[in-house]
């Protein structure tokens, strides 16, 4: 069986006739199964306006689960399985945290649930808010950013109690009144820099957003970054380890990653900056030689995996030639190196510097 196309109009329908057919084939005793698409990395690709960036394409190819073989019957009744929760949230215009999910059946869910997940998206054609399923978002924000959710107003420059920074929404559709004085969005890898650049007041010296998804990002940071961008129309500038996590990390804001290709187009943010940490920096902000650090095995690995995408090299370049730099050299830099000289470099110096002289790629 294979799916269509799918939007919340009429998602529902489509779900209810898939799982009567389905359900009734094993009633009668029949090997039920699914053809779910495979997508792949464009070798060469198209759409490359501001708004869209079309990294990943549906292939011809399907990747048939079914009831022959005891992993293929387990990862089909598991993706039935949320299906039905699926539905219900439909009926009944609710939302279900994947933790809500997960616990309507652990024995069954547990280490299936991102996989059940992807596979109903690739097969109706849809995205994840589609489904009425959030996740727990463990992204941070700060600075001259206000909004409305569901009626509440939040303002992300007044500080915690217990934080710098405020979660990132859940329920992006339920965000409204998006308002900010921002000249810019700085996104950062690590909570560390997040809370290090929180604690210097950055945002209130430098009039920006800060964001930070603690390290690779949840869809909720990354869709609220692209409701960001979309409304304020604000650059974005990415402050990421010079190492090929970093890269990956910034890469998967950029591009999309193809375990959610079909959620690229409404999550990617193509307009992204590379602000550092470069070689480059080396010799500039009290940087030197000994802040480097060699690069593992496993580094190494990760590093030559991503400068084998073609996707990296064709749209990215400079981003390419800047890890095959640290490749080349078998070493690494990280963001705290600029802390070196004084716990408050980084935010003084080291960001207002590389952004006032365009230092980015």
């Amino acid at each position: 069986m294979e799916g269509g196309t799918s939007d919340s109009t009429y998602l529902l329908p489509q779900i209810q006739m898939f799982l009567h057919t389905v359900l009734s084939d094993i009633e009668r005793g029949g090997q039920a199964s699914v053809s779910i698409p495979v997508f792949k990395p464009r070798e060469y690709p198209l759409e490359t306006n501001k708004k869209c960036l079309t990294i990943f394409e549906e292939t011809n190819t399907f990747e048939e689960i079914s009831c022959s073989s005891e992993g293929g019957s387990q990862r089909l009744v598991a993706m039935l399985k949320v299906l039905q929760i699926v539905e219900v949230l439909l009926q009944q215009n609710r939302h279900a945290t994947k933790r809500d999910v997960y616990y309507n059946d652990t024995a069954l869910l547990k280490g299936r649930l991102d996989q059940s997940i992807n596979d109903i998206c690739c097969f109706f054609h849809c995205s994840r808010p589609s489904l009425n399923l959030v996740s727990s978002s463990k992204g941070l924000v700060t600075g001259q950013l206000s909004y409305y959710e569901e009626g509440r107003l939040i303002n992300c420059s007044k500080r915690s109690s217990t934080s710098n920074g405020l979660p990132v929404p859940v329920h992006i559709n339920k965000v409204s009144h998006l308002s900010s004085s921002a000249e810019y969005i700085l996104l950062v890898e690590k909570e560390t820099v997040f809370q290090r650049l929180a604690n210097d007041k950055f945002c209130a010296k430098n009039c920006c957003i800060l964001l930070t998804g603690k390290g690779y990002p949840d869809v909720a940071t990354r869709s609220f970054l692209r409701r960001l961008v979309d409304q304020l129309h604000l650059p974005v500038y990415g402050l990421m380890d010079g190492d090929p996590y970093g890269l990956d990390i910034l890469s998967i804001y950029r591009f999309g990653s193809l375990t959610m290709a079909y959620d690229a187009k409404v999550l990617a943010v193509p307009s992204i900056l590379w602000l550092g940490i470069f070689l480059s920096d080396l010799g500039h902000f009290g940087l030197t030689e000994n802040c480097l650090l060699p690069m593992s095995k496993r580094d190494e690995k990760k590093a030559d995996a991503i400068l084998n995408k073609s996707y990296i090299q064709q749209l990215a370049p400079a981003w390419w030639s800047k890890l095959a730099e640290f490749r080349t050299r078998r070493v690494k830099l990280e963001v705290e190196a600029i802390s070196t000289v004084s716990f408050t470099s980084l935010a003084d110096h080291y960001i207002p510097s590389k952004i006032r002289g365009q230092c980015y790629i």
